[in-house]
């Protein structure tokens, strides 16, 4: 399948330090497209813990990226699950900047004729961009903050697609 090409109107990456709104950006990827019969969505949000237990331990998330780079290679991923699987279109929004617990971090909606590929090109894509791109995370908690380490889970998730790569 040969990706919707990027206009400026209707981008497929959006990489920003504002709130956005899920619905809009489901409008944006339908944009009255009649081949379109799914729309799997994953919506990320600051939770208040890294790990289990910690309940109320993190109070900001700052995110960082390199502009351009990221971008990039995001628009890499959309262009991989496009080869991967029969689907019409990919929207990815990330945040950056500093958010709080229950915030919107990411958005990834793909669009197919079927459920069947977009739910599968939807978490392929989460699964690629948690490992692969160029973000950088910062916890603050009451104990002050720290950089996030990548997890083993998030490259055990992209190989389960064959990919082995480590975290970027």
């Amino acid at each position: 399948m040969v990706a919707r090409p990027l206009t400026d109107a209707n981008p497929r990456v959006r990489v920003q330090q504002g709130l956005f709104d899920v619905a809009q950006e489901v409008a944006a990827l339908q944009a009255h497209d009649p081949r379109i019969g799914a729309i799997c969505t994953f919506l990320g949000t600051v939770r208040d813990r890294n790990a289990p237990g910690q309940a109320g331990s993190v109070q900001t998330l700052e995110l960082e990226h390199y502009p351009g780079m990221t971008e990039k290679a995001i628009e890499a991923m959309i262009d991989e699950a496009h080869r991967r699987f029969d689907i019409l279109g990919v929207r990815v929004v990330h945040r950056i900047g500093l958010m709080h617990p229950t915030e919107p971090v990411v958005l990834v909606a793909v669009a197919s004729a079927h459920r069947s590929e977009s739910f599968q090109a939807c978490e392929f894509v989460m699964d690629y961009l948690k490992t692969q791109a160029p973000f950088w995370k910062k916890e603050q908690t009451a104990q002050g903050s720290q950089w996030v380490d990548a997890r083993v889970a998030d490259d055990a998730a992209l190989a389960r697609w064959g990919i082995d790569k480590p975290n970027a």
